[in-house]
C-alpha cells in the first residue's frame, strides 16, 4: 500500500506522533511519503526517521504571551499560497491519504475526491468527550481546519466513547529518579519571565527547554535549546513537568508516571480541554496564569499517576493491514483493557 501521510508541525506533539506511526509503518512494509508544513523547513529537527519528506508552508496559529492571537493569525496567514499548495499536491498515485490535523493534505484529497484518515487528538472532540473553552470560531477551526472522512480520535481515557489512547513511544519505566528535577516546556510564554519566576526555588533543579535562546544567571536553572534526544533524557529520571497543554507531551509523562503541571493556552480549546480534561481524571494539576503560589504548592506534592498504554500505533497498522474495519465498541473495548492506571509516589 501507498501511503501520503500528512502532519502539522506547529507544535512538537504531531511529529512526536508522526515519528512512532513511521517507525510502525515502515515496519509493516507500507510505502509511506510524509509532508510537514505549519512552520519553516529550516525549524524541523530530528527528522531521520521519516525517510525524506516534503515540506509546505500550510497554516499555523500565531502566539502571544501564552494567548492565541487569532488577528495575528489571519494577518500572518497566506492563503493564495496556501491555496496553491493544495492544488500542486497530486495524490493520485496513493492508494490511503492520512493526516494529522494537518489541512494541506485533507484539502488536497477533498479537493481530488479522495478519501482522509485522520489520525490525532483532534480527532477525538468529535465525540463527547471533555470539552470546554470553546466558541463559533473554535469549533469551525476545529471541523474545518483538517477535515477527515473517516477521524482516530486519541485520548487518555476513552470516556465511553470509540477512541483510542494515545500514539507514543513505549521506554522501559525509570527505576531512580531526581525528586528535585523539572523539566519545563512553555514554549509560548515569555522565556525569561519563565527564569526569573522559578529563581525562588533553590531546592529544586529546573531543565527549561525553549525554542527560542534564553539564559540564565541561577544555577539551578538550566536552559537547553530544543532538542529530541536531551529532552527525552531530562524526562525520563525528572519528577515532573511543568507545560502547556498540548496532548503529546502529557501523555509521554503519564507513561513515565511524571507529575503534571499544565497550563493551557488562552484562547485555545484544545489545550483549555485538555487541562479540563486532565483535572478531571485526576491526572494532574492545572493553572489559568503563570502563579507562583500554584507552582509552589504543586512542587511539594509527593504523588504522580502512571498510565500504562499499549504500543497503539502497532495496533492501528495492524487494523490498517486488515483492511480498516469500523472502529465499534467491541474494539476499543479490547484496545482499552490493557491500558492500567495507578497511582506512585515521588
Amino acid at each position: 500500500m501507498k501511503i501520503f501521510y500528512g502532519v502539522q508541525g506547529t507544535g512538537n506533539g504531531h511529529i512526536t506522533r508522526g515519528r512512532v506511526m513511521a517507525k510502525e509503518l515502515y515496519a509493516a512494509g507500507f510505502d509511506v511519503t510524509f509532508q510537514f508544513t505549519g512552520r519553516p523547513k529550516d525549524d524541523f529537527f530530528d527528522m531521520e526517521v521519516f525517510n525524506g519528506y516534503q515540506h509546505r508552508e500550510g497554516l499555523t496559529f500565531n502566539t502571544d504571551k501564552g494567548q492565541v492571537n487569532y488577528i495575528k493569525t489571519a494577518l500572518n496567514s497566506s492563503p493564495i499560497r496556501f491555496i496553491s499548495d493544495v492544488k500542486a499536491l497530486d495524490l493520485s498515485s496513493y492508494d490511503l491519504v492520512i493526516s494529522d490535523f494537518e489541512p494541506v493534505t485533507a484539502w488536497a484529497a477533498r479537493s481530488q475526491k479522495k478519501p482522509v484518515l485522520g489520525i490525532g487528538h483532534q480527532y477525538a472532540f468529535d465525540h463527547a468527550i471533555p470539552r470546554t473553552g470553546s466558541d463559533p470560531l473554535a469549533d469551525m477551526v476545529m471541523k474545518y481546519f483538517a477535515p477527515a472522512n473517516k477521524g482516530i480520535g486519541l485520548h487518555w481515557h476513552h470516556f465511553d466513547q470509540p477512541i483510542l489512547p494515545p500514539i507514543i513511544e513505549t521506554p522501559e519505566i525509570p527505576q531512580s529518579i531526581k525528586v528535585n528535577k523539572i523539566v519545563v516546556y512553555l514554549p509560548f510564554e515569555d522565556q525569561q519571565a519563565m527564569v526569573k519566576l522559578l529563581s525562588p526555588y533553590t531546592d529544586y533543579e529546573f531543565h527549561l527547554y525553549s525554542p527560542t535562546p534564553v539564559s540564565s544567571e541561577f544555577d539551578h536553572i538550566i536552559c537547553n535549546p530544543l532538542s529530541r534526544e536531551g529532552f527525552k533524557k531530562d524526562m525520563y529520571n525528572c519528577a515532573g513537568i511543568v507545560s502547556n497543554a498540548g496532548f503529546e507531551l502529557a501523555s509521554e509523562a503519564l507513561q513515565l508516571g511524571k507529575k503534571i503541571l499544565a497550563k493551557p493556552l488562552h484562547a485555545q480549546m484544545e489545550q483549555i480541554s485538555n487541562a479540563a480534561a486532565l483535572k478531571q481524571l485526576g491526572f494532574g494539576e492545572t493553572m489559568h496564569d503563570m502563579d507562583a503560589s500554584v507552582i509552589e504548592n504543586w512542587l511539594e506534592k509527593k504523588k504522580a499517576v502512571r498510565v500504562s498504554y499499549p504500543n497503539v500505533a502497532k495496533l492501528i497498522v495492524k487494523w490498517m493491514q486488515q483492511d480498516m474495519p469500523a472502529i465499534d465498541k467491541t474494539f476499543t473495548e479490547k484496545v482499552w483493557a490493557g491500558v492500567e492506571v495507578e497511582s506512585i509516589e515521588i
